[in-house]
């Protein structure tokens, strides 16, 4: 019978990087409760309108990697600003303090070409800060970004920071950033011609060597801004070299979704190839609106914890190591297993990491699997023992064997640790 197979572009996360995961996300959310950030979940699916109005119809993400269905009504969530914000509003978090710090750990579904570090099928973790204008909540959005990243010890970082200004502003720049690039339209790609038209914006975000040479000449969105705007972004890099974040300022730097206002960023690794970024956010300071909201601004950041492991794996990052079991349980015959048994979960109530043979094995089968767990103490169970009510206890990393009362252990499960 043929076998089975996954889908191309998803992950089987076995037990050896699933514990893996689970130290990425406790690290993760330490962080983040440090930073007075509170975690919030939202349905795998939300109405396919929430992105069409969130992301905007023509960005790659709506027009071709959603994941919709029941006649285009309902979309398995390809990130999460728009359904935070979605939560938001609905539940009336605004009514809570004037500000909402939230963040989320889940599973994103984007129907796009797999390639190293892309599934279709990711787990994204980031934040959203819900209701200041103020300059001093970018600098610690980017700090926490930035803290993230520094707690695992990664090397060939760089942070890439820019401002694009309101909807308003960016009009005028459009019109001429259009009319330069027009002059090169037969030098240009397919793709960015389709952009020329419908977001013009998301040519500079080209990876093509010839049209990153035709946009060193381009007008630069920093130059149509206005003084409210320069003068946020210049606090927001004084309160980054006040504290000691490095950094770099990208005027061509722009983000993939049409709700982004001033403030972006991008945190890149070398480690992950021409598609480099590994985290990326900025602010979005008319998203609740347009989702139906009273006005409020906000900003925030996202990151795949899959690119992550990749950086981390390339960097030689040491994982902690998994807490072995303390005790493995070797039962020889049909009474020492139930005997075995209501000892194993006596153990487990008392809190101790344990096993036992399910098997019916050998022991020395059973000595060998235990050693493999990394076991401190085997505890022999067979006839001989239970017609003597005690227990054979082996101490693996000194190879000494002795002996102790059955329901003395059963009794009291921590016996063996006094």
């Amino acid at each position: 019978m043929k076998i089975l197979k996954k889908p191309a572009g998803t992950l089987d996360i076995l037990p050896v990087d699933a514990i893996k995961r689970k130290f990425l996300e406790d690290r993760i959310r330490k962080i983040f409760d440090l930073y007075n950030y509170a975690e919030v979940r939202t349905p795998s699916f939300e109405k396919t309108e929430l992105f069409r109005r969130g992301i905007g119809d023509e960005t790659d993400i709506v027009s071709k990697e959603m994941y919709s269905f029941k006649n285009d009504e309902f979309t398995l969530k390809p990130e999460m600003t728009a359904p935070v914000i979605r939560a938001y509003i609905e539940n009336s978090l605004f009514n809570r303090s004037g500000i909402q710090k939230l963040y989320y750990i889940a599973n994103m579904y984007r129907h796009e070409r797999p390639q190293s570090g892309r599934y279709r099928e990711f787990t994204q973790f980031g934040a959203e800060a819900i209701g200041s204008n103020d300059y001093s909540i970018d600098i610690e959005m980017i700090a926490l970004s930035v803290k993230i990243i520094e707690s695992l010890n990664i090397k060939n970082l760089s942070t890439k920071i820019n401002t694009i200004g309101s909807p308003d502003e960016r009009s005028r720049y459009l019109s001429e950033l259009k009319n330069y690039l027009s002059k090169y339209i037969n030098d240009l790609s397919e793709i960015s011609k389709t952009r020329l038209e419908k977001n013009p914006l998301r040519i500079l975000d080209t990876k093509i060597p010839a049209e990153i040479e035709i946009l060193e000449s381009a007008p630069l969105l920093y130059d149509f801004l206005n003084k409210q705007t320069k003068e946020h972004f210049s606090n927001v890099l004084s309160g980054l070299d006040g504290l000691d974040i490095k950094y770099s300022t990208d005027y061509r730097l722009v983000r993939g979704f049409d709700y982004y206002t001033s403030t972006t960023f991008e945190v890149i690794s070398d480690d992950l190839g021409a598609q480099n970024a590994i985290l990326g956010g900025g602010r979005y300071d008319n998203l609740v609106e347009q989702l139906g909201g009273k006005p409020a601004p906000a900003i925030g950041f996202a990151c795949g914890l899959e690119r992550l492991m990749i950086i981390l794996e390339k960097n030689d990052f040491k994982y902690p190591d998994e807490e072995n079991i303390k005790v493995y349980i070797s039962p020889i015959g049909d009474k020492a297993v139930k005997e075995s048994l209501k000892l194993l979960f006596r153990l487990r109530e008392a809190g101790i990491k344990c096993d036992m043979d399910f098997l019916s094995r050998s022991l020395k089968a059973q000595l060998k699997e235990a050693n493999k767990f990394g076991a401190e103490y085997v505890l022999i169970i067979g006839p001989e023992e239970l017609e003597r009510d005690i227990i054979k206890v082996k101490k693996m990393d000194e190879s000494t064997e002795s002996e102790i009362k059955l329901n003395d252990l059963t009794n009291k499960p921590n016996l063996l640790f006094q």
